[in-house]
């Protein structure tokens, strides 16, 4: 097993983000010598200079514990799973945005797209899954590509793909996960046959819609993914929300005329 020293990993960051010493060390308000001085090992930075150093460089609260454990530190992040008592107000906070956002599908997931809670109108999609695929953690990445799972239902699978391409890439860019890049490569390093372009990215696009069909409609809607601002637990720091929304007004009426979906559930 390869031991990394505080100074090595400041680096590996440094590079990752692609920017020189002197770039960080006017972001962090410290002279480049000392930066230097850090990452040969030949200064030994107190834990706050590390975090501060980490904050520019924007590394994950998971991964600034490593930082500080380097350096022979004590974590300063918890981690607690969502459920735990500690959490109660910040997952009653994205339980009241999920239900905030009902007629209209609303979930949150980790930073390995396991989904942890959804609203009620999801549930029409989850109808047309495999039970096995539903079993705890439900991926929404192996949901959303599986054929035995929302990928029957989806119109536009190559642009559905060209997405969580995207979005995982830039995330192992950001941040290297071994699990993630795992799922990466299981479902998407390779190009699908129905791939219309390959190599396609969908950076370029300002909206991609997600068409499925459902109860014999055609239903378009895109997404926005919100996280929070400043969590101190890497749990609440790794957890994101996706809202949709209808891309056109037969969608919209689909999920607001009264006995559409929308209205059962609000008074089921």
């Amino acid at each position: 097993m390869i031991v990394h020293t505080v100074g090595e990993l400041l680096r590996e960051w440094r590079h990752r983000r692609r920017l020189s010493q002197l770039d960080l060390a006017i972001a962090a308000d410290v002279s480049a010598r000392h930066v230097s001085l850090v990452e040969t090992g030949k200064s030994n930075p107190s834990a706050d200079m590390i975090l501060r150093l980490a904050a520019e460089l924007g590394v994950p609260l998971r991964d600034r514990n490593r930082l500080l454990l380097a350096a022979g530190f004590a974590p300063r992040y918890t981690e607690r799973p969502l459920d735990d008592d500690a959490l109660s107000a910040a997952r009653d906070a994205v339980g009241r945005v999920l239900r905030a956002h009902e007629p209209f599908p609303a979930l949150a997931f980790d930073r390995r797209w396991n989904i942890r809670m959804t609203n009620r109108a999801v549930e029409p999609f989850f109808a047309h899954v495999d039970p096995e695929l539903l079993r705890p953690p439900v991926n929404l990445v192996r949901l959303g590509l599986d054929p035995r799972g929302l990928a029957g239902i989806v119109v536009n699978r190559a642009d559905v793909r060209a997405v969580f391409r995207s979005r995982i890439g830039r995330q192992l860019a950001a941040a290297p996960d071994p699990e993630l890049t795992a799922l990466y490569d299981e479902l998407l390093a390779r190009e699908d046959a129905e791939d219309a372009t390959p190599g396609r990215t969908i950076d370029a696009d300002v909206v991609i819609p997600m068409i499925v069909r459902i109860d014999g409609r055609e239903l378009r809607m895109f997404s926005t993914i919100t996280t929070f601002g400043t969590p101190m637990d890497i749990t609440l720091d790794e957890v994101s929300i996706e809202t949709y929304y209808p891309a056109d007004a037969e969608t919209a009426a689909y999920f607001t005329s009264p006995g559409g979906p929308g209205e059962r559930r609000s008074h089921g």
